[in-house]
């Protein structure tokens, strides 16, 4: 753990939109925002960034940092911005319900979870309230399907945070295989709940998850909902090919990055939680979609 220090501030235009998300058409990552009614009319920010999130005033910018490549996390809220250094590439970006926890996950080796094992991902937390950073989710007690996990090839990503703002669900993969955990970042323990489950997010209300799980064995994924009430397991319609942390538009809504069948580059989709319709595209040419 360790204290973040302040770093110079880059605002972000407050603008009546619903949507931040960026852009990769022009290959600059530039981050923009859109409202939901009008996502063929975008207005700029100043964040260039590879994955961005924004919740209650808090924005997470994964971000180029410089030669190397190096790269990091930079979080702004309440007129201050601080930056946290990141192992690799980035991968995921989230920030808690309060606004109060930023989490990430970054690609140290390898650049794709296409391949079971071959890569190795760092995902690490921001506590805004006391400003310090756990960098790797490595050192947690880990209990897999009733067994403390000792194993070394033990990889995390997809970190998402609870309302109380120290739940947590993650991917633990290990041995070739994936579970969805659950655990605590105040007691640093966490367990397995299910296999083949990967870059979980959870609904609004608490009550819902929705993950990536893999059709056949190797094949590709699709986005699944599970009803953490009932334990009932839903995939979704027309998500085949998702490689991305899906996010919550609502208790109801899903929007999640994909590249359509005729384009080289990701576009923004929407997807009923509930099943009843396909997924849409919303927005083409763009990645890292996160409600404003």
């Amino acid at each position: 753990m360790r204290v973040v220090q302040d770093q110079p501030v880059v605002p972000v235009a407050a603008v009546d939109a619903d949507l931040m998300f960026v852009e990769l058409a022009d290959g600059r990552s530039r981050v923009e925002q859109v409202a939901m009614d009008a996502p063929d009319t975008r207005s700029g920010t100043p964040l260039e960034c590879q994955r961005v999130y924004r919740a209650a005033g808090t924005t997470v910018c994964l971000k180029l940092a410089g030669p190397g490549p190096t790269y990091a996390a930079e979080v702004t809220r309440d007129g201050s911005s601080r930056s946290v250094a990141l192992p690799g590439v980035p991968s995921r970006a989230k920030v808690s319900a309060s606004g109060q926890l930023v989490s990430w996950t970054s690609f140290v080796t390898g650049d794709s979870y296409s391949v079971p094992g071959g890569f190795s991902t760092r995902t690490g937390f921001f506590d805004v309230r006391s400003g310090t950073a756990v960098e790797s989710l490595e050192g947690f007690t880990a209990e897999v399907e009733g067994s403390v996990h000792t194993a070394q090839d033990v990889n995390y990503w997809g970190l998402t945070v609870a309302s109380d703002d120290r739940t947590f669900y993650a991917t633990l993969a290990s041995g070739g295989f994936t579970w969805l955990v659950k655990g605590d970042l105040v007691d640093r323990r966490l367990t397995s709940l299910r296999r083949d489950a990967e870059c979980p997010s959870l609904s609004p209300d608490g009550t819902k998850i929705a993950y990536k799980k893999r059709i056949g064995r190797l094949g590709p994924w699709d986005l699944a909902v599970l009803d953490l009430k009932t334990g009932e397991e839903r995939r979704l319609p027309g998500t085949a090919g998702i490689d991305d942390q899906a996010t919550w538009l609502d208790d109801s809504r899903l929007v999640f990055s994909a590249i359509p069948k005729d384009a080289k580059l990701a576009a923004i989709h929407e997807v009923p939680a509930d099943g009843s319709a396909e997924a849409k595209v919303l927005i083409r040419d763009a990645t890292s979609p996160s409600p404003v």
